[in-house]
């Protein structure tokens, strides 16, 4: 089994499509080998530009993605696109509508286009996001864009996971920035108004420097605002030079080593937390026990706080004392 997965993934840090294909369906799967796969690729990652392009529906993301991805193809960059689709209610999949929209890039075999769904999460991104990025980050892609999936202003945590935020606004769709302000305008590193031929794109422009000369960011960026009409490519390459300057921005500032060091924190508590719960899950609550923890709770017999502590101090004891065996032991 270890000979496969080090087979594995030295076929994925070569860049063979079929092997992503695997490791990422693996991953999405919650299979055992996706997470040892994920052990041998890590090491490998951390050197691709990850940029976020998060909006309402309707904005324009996937064509902006599409002719953004021929930029970076044209500047001689491996691309990756994530595009997150909202989940199917029937079969649990994504619909594939983003995915359909960017057939211009399918020819490219220095594109690598990954259709997730959301299966319920929240924030715009699919819960296995960030392992895939690791993916297409470790299988040599210079640049990893996510496309979230278009619910509104909660679509803050692929500011977490990207280097970059792009936020897409429309003219025509209300009082957009009162909309967004709570959730992502706060969380932009650029904002880009696309289908500027619409009427309204003007008034929308200096609402958003009106929002922006009200405040700034302790990091001392003022994101910028780029105008484009993303179906015929006008404002796409502002928008990849904008980037590049916020990039070059990041890295005089060491903002990038910021962010990073304070998602790899989340990431690993994530999965701390994650690991630590099904454990518990599996250990405490698999033998019917959770039902009569239900049972004491709806008669008022205990309170949830007592036993989440009960069970809790109980787990950590085990593992106390599974330790204290072994040292015992070496000694």
């Amino acid at each position: 089994m270890a000979d496969s997965i080090q087979t594995w993934a030295a076929k994925v840090l070569a860049g063979d499509r079929r092997a992503i294909a695997r490791a990422i369906s693996a991953v999405e799967a919650a299979d055992t080998l996706g997470t040892e796969l994920l052990k041998k690729l890590f090491p490998a990652s951390g050197r691709a530009e990850v940029i976020g392009v998060t909006g309402s529906p309707g904005a324009g993301k996937s064509t902006l993605v599409e002719k953004l991805a021929g930029e970076y193809r044209r500047a001689g960059a491996r691309v990756g696109i994530i595009a997150v689709d909202p989940t199917s209610p029937f079969s649990g999949g994504a619909l594939l509508g983003d995915r359909i929209r960017m057939q211009s890039l399918s020819s490219d075999k220095e594109i690598y286009i990954r259709s997730m769904a959301t299966r319920g999460q929240l924030g715009g991104l699919a819960p296995t996001t960030h392992d895939v990025v690791t993916i297409l980050d470790a299988a040599g892609c210079d640049v990893v864009l996510i496309e979230t999936v278009g619910v509104g202003q909660d679509e803050v945590e692929v500011a977490r996971l990207a280097d970059a935020t792009a936020l897409l606004l429309v003219p025509g769709m209300g009082d957009e920035v009162q909309t967004f302000k709570a959730g992502v305008m706060e969380i932009a590193d650029l904002y880009v108004i696309n289908k500027t031929d619409l009427p309204g794109a003007d008034r929308l422009e200096q609402e958003v420097e009106a929002m922006l000369s009200m405040a700034s960011r302790a990091d001392g960026w003022r994101p910028p605002i780029v105008k484009a009409i993303a179906t015929t490519g006008s404002g796409v390459g502002e928008v990849r030079q904008a980037l590049e300057q916020f990039r070059s921005f990041q890295e005089q500032s060491a903002l990038k080593e910021k962010r990073r060091r304070g998602y790899l924190r989340g990431r690993f508590l994530e999965l701390l937390r994650r690991e630590l719960f099904e454990k518990v899950i599996r250990e405490r609550l698999s033998d019917g026990s959770l039902e009569q923890f239900v049972d004491d709770l709806l008669q008022h017999r205990a309170d949830p706080y007592s036993l989440v502590e009960r069970i809790v101090a109980e787990s950590v004891k085990q593992v106390s004392g599974v330790r204290g065996e072994g040292l015992g032991t070496r000694g």
